[in-house]
């Protein structure tokens, strides 16, 4: 039933796409990473371009670059065949301006952050940042986005991680000719804050779509664990060297507590789905241990882990001292628990947005993501980050 839904949900969204479609070849630019390590980047053509500082204005840091997938996505779906996109209402109904790509009803936790950080404006996608923009940071996010590259592809168009690395690429290679010299340029991008936040939809759109993907036949949870973790290390590596050094790795969430994972999996539609927790509690422990390998052997490497998945679960468990009411079902959708199909264009959403967890069938509100950017900013409990937080971590 969930499959002939999706395809009516896919239907529909082609009625949207238009025309306005873009080869995805032209959002992934510059040539293949080299294996290089240290502070200096491989050498473009000049542009000329003096020094200065960045565009955080009194933020607590230079700049602030964001990878991720559809939780901090704020626009480079808009415009290639892709059914992962947001830039419809009743997306963005409570953010100034309607809607931009988030998919949420308001801010994503990554604006948070950037509030949090005191950077003046949300940092923009990649689609629109240019000349000395960029100096203020880049979010590189991609709806259905995961660590492998055939991830999501049963949605069409999406930039993998991979992709967002080599446009990350190409933006250092912008940011050096703007300053003038690679290791100006490797200072500066040393002292900016990086969140990094994949995996969701390498489990969502990949190894718990059997009907889609080999993977779960290939692997058991723990192997596929393993697996993305082999990947993500060698993908970090190749940001670390291109100039990371203050890196925020954000965990797996909940994705069996979402309001589509009780629609298919739930038999009450409230208890969550614990297969699908326990094999990302496993890529989360690995993830830790990861953060640990980098700072003990990656030269002034300053990584953490935000628990995501803690976070949430605690607002689940304490839903009512956060003033939640609805934590199983979508403040916008269709079918069981507002999970089935995701919120459609124009549909009208439910008008009490601030009580409900989630605002369509994957994403939280801008209510929940409010407490998830606060404490993955400044840590509420000795859970919530680690070794520091986000807010130590600039200060470093």
């Amino acid at each position: 039933m969930a499959g002939e839904l999706m395809k009516i949900w896919g239907v529909l969204f082609v009625l949207i796409l238009g025309s306005s479609v873009l080869n995805l070849n032209t959002l992934v630019m510059g040539q293949r990473f080299g294996g290089r390590r240290g502070p200096r980047f491989g050498r473009g053509p000049g542009i000329g371009g003096g020094r200065g500082p960045g565009f955080g204005g009194g933020s607590q840091v230079p700049c602030y670059f964001i990878f991720g997938d559809s939780l901090v996505d704020n626009g480079n779906n808009n415009n290639i065949a892709s059914l992962a996109r947001a830039n419809y209402l009743p997306y963005g109904i409570d953010f100034r301006g309607g809607p931009t790509g988030r998919f949420s009803n308001g801010l994503t936790t990554v604006d948070v952050i950037a509030q949090q950080l005191g950077f003046n404006n949300f940092i923009p996608p990649y689609t629109q940042a240019s000349g000395r923009t960029i100096l203020g940071g880049v979010n590189y996010a991609s709806a259905a986005a995961g660590i492998r590259d055939e991830t999501g592809q049963q949605l069409g168009d999406r930039i993998a991680f991979n992709g967002q690395l080599r446009n990350y690429q190409n933006t250092v290679s912008q940011v050096v000719n703007i300053l003038g010299d690679e290791d100006t340029a490797a200072n500066y991008l040393s002292r900016c804050i990086y969140t990094v936040g994949l995996g969701n939809n390498d489990y969502l759109n990949n190894y718990f779509m059997p009907q889609t993907y080999p993977t779960s036949r290939q692997y058991t949870p723990a192997q596929y664990a393993n697996v993305l973790i082999q990947q993500y290390t060698q993908q970090l590596r190749t940001l670390y060297n291109y100039g990371a050094r203050k890196v925020a790795l954000i965990g797996v969430g909940q994705i069996g507590c979402s309001p589509n994972s009780l629609a298919q999996g739930s038999p009450d539609g409230r208890q969550c789905v614990e297969r699908i927790n326990s094999a990302c509690r496993l890529f989360n422990d690995r993830l830790i241990n990861l953060v640990d390998s980098f700072n003990n052997n990656l030269p002034d490497a300053k990584f953490i882990y935000i628990n995501a998945y803690g976070i949430f679960n605690d607002i689940l468990r304490s839903s009512a001292s956060y003033g939640f009411t609805v934590t199983n079902a979508g403040c916008c959708g269709v079918g069981r628990n507002n999970g089935q199909i995701t919120c459609l264009p124009f549909q009208t959403p439910c008008p009490n947005r601030n009580q409900y967890v989630f605002w369509d069938a994957f994403h939280p509100t801008e209510a929940a993501n409010i407490i998830v950017g606060r404490r993955s900013y400044s840590a509420q409990t000795s859970t919530d980050a680690y070794p520091i937080d986000i807010r130590r971590l600039a200060q470093l």
